[in-house]
């Protein structure tokens, strides 16, 4: 930097965005104010009723919520419940709300240690909750002695909840205080899954104690999905959104059978395009691009944290549905691409059969869908054909963003 002049840094940071005035509002995680919570009165209605005795001490309902993804669940429960934890200190009652990623917790051990720590004020407890290091019954004891020490009504809610290990969590927490855990603080449970077949992989005593109230939220249809993204739009500067900009996003949107999530992230990465590029306002051509970013951001998300093994086979698939017109590919052919990418790769390859339990574990994840075919002849048995459930090229760009990946050149073979 010459004397007395100004370095190229503080002049960004003295300068205003030019594309966004709110960005935050374009987030899927932020809860905004009711009025722009679009084509869900009846779920806020539902939800609220379902834990209306917590307001004023009672026990609320436990609650199972089911929608495919970006239909408002998440939103409409943290929603509903911090405006009853808001309302039930008026009232003076301890309400308080836990919210549990069940992608990012996923074995019990975890869930119950976020629970306590974000329950717990250890001033006031004087009950420490290390992150690890404790048997899974001593974080228990005292979770449930800060329950009884510092709230009347606790509400946990468990997002997207069928990708927790086992059930276990879901059969202490419903039963807390019939099995005398908790003396006087009542618990209520809001577990939402995206998969409404869920509630078949539970115990009968879980089922039975969860399923209190059972709410479907229904896919958003294109013009819920601009309603939404209008009521958000002020996250932009004024003029910035061409005018084609919002319809595009919410058409694009509706096919994914009215993603809500994903309207917001092709708008957002829109928006950022412009920036990027320096362009003034936000035009088609950069909401179509803004698309395949959004499918690519998405499916990363989905993979975050898959072992080496698991992402070389699913690209092993996305090459072979590169190559087929029905994008198929059974679980021999699979395991031959697979083991050509795993010696690229410089890694051991592994079984036939243990790589089609990596594959199963995608089926369960959503990742990747699967058909079984009885073949025709005597003695013909069953095979098994995977497929993607997202666009190959947008697979393998989402992968190769993994470094041991990026320079693969078996994916254009």
């Amino acid at each position: 930097m010459a004397d007395g002049g100004q370095s190229s840094l503080d002049s960004i940071w003295e300068s205003e965005d030019p594309i966004f005035a709110n960005k935050e509002l374009l987030d899927i995680d932020h809860i905004p104010d009711e009025e722009r919570i679009i084509g869900r009165d009846d779920e806020i209605s539902d939800i609220a009723n379902s834990i209306h005795p917590a307001i004023r001490g009672g026990k609320p309902r436990n609650t199972l919520v089911y929608g495919k993804t970006g239909t408002g669940k998440s939103l409409v429960a943290k929603h509903v419940t911090q405006s009853a934890s808001e309302f039930a200190h008026q009232e003076g009652t301890q309400l308080q709300r836990a919210y549990i990623d069940c992608t990012q917790s996923t074995t019990e051990t975890q869930v119950v240690v976020n629970l306590a720590r974000k329950f717990n004020d250890p001033e006031v407890t004087d009950i420490s909750i290390p992150v690890s290091g404790l048997a899974t019954d001593v974080y228990y004891n005292r979770l449930w002695q800060i329950l009884d020490e510092l709230h009347d009504v606790v509400i946990i809610i468990l997002d997207e909840v069928d990708k927790l290990q086992d059930n276990d969590i879901l059969m202490q927490l419903s039963r807390a205080a019939e099995a005398g855990k908790v003396d006087s603080c009542k618990v209520g449970i809001l577990a939402i899954s995206n998969k409404i077949s869920f509630k078949e992989s539970l115990d009968e005593r879980i089922l039975s104690s969860l399923q209190d109230r059972e709410f479907i939220f229904p896919p958003y249809d294109a013009e819920q999905l601009q309603e939404i993204m209008r009521h958000r739009e002020d996250a932009f500067r004024e003029g910035v959104l061409a005018e084609d900009a919002i319809p595009l996003a919410a058409g694009l949107a509706a096919r994914e059978h009215g993603d809500a999530r994903k309207a917001l992230d092709i708008l957002r990465n829109a928006g950022e395009l412009a920036k990027d590029n320096g362009d003034e306002q936000v035009h088609e051509a950069h909401v179509r691009d803004a698309q395949e970013q959004a499918d690519i951001d998405r499916f990363s998300k989905l993979l975050e944290g898959q072992p080496t093994q698991t992402k070389a086979a699913v690209f092993a698939l996305s090459i072979l549905a590169r190559q087929r017109e029905d994008g198929e590919a059974s679980t021999r052919d699979i395991y031959d691409q697979y083991e050509q990418v795993t010696a690229e790769l410089g890694i051991d390859a592994l079984s036939q059969r243990r790589m089609a339990d990596r594959l199963n574990e995608q089926v369960f994840l959503d990742i990747l869908g699967r058909s079984d075919r009885v073949g025709r002849g005597r003695g013909q048995g069953m095979t098994r054909y995977y497929h993607l459930l997202e666009e190959p090229t947008v697979v393998q760009t989402a992968i190769q963003t993994d470094s041991r990946f990026a320079d693969l050149s078996v994916a254009y073979s």
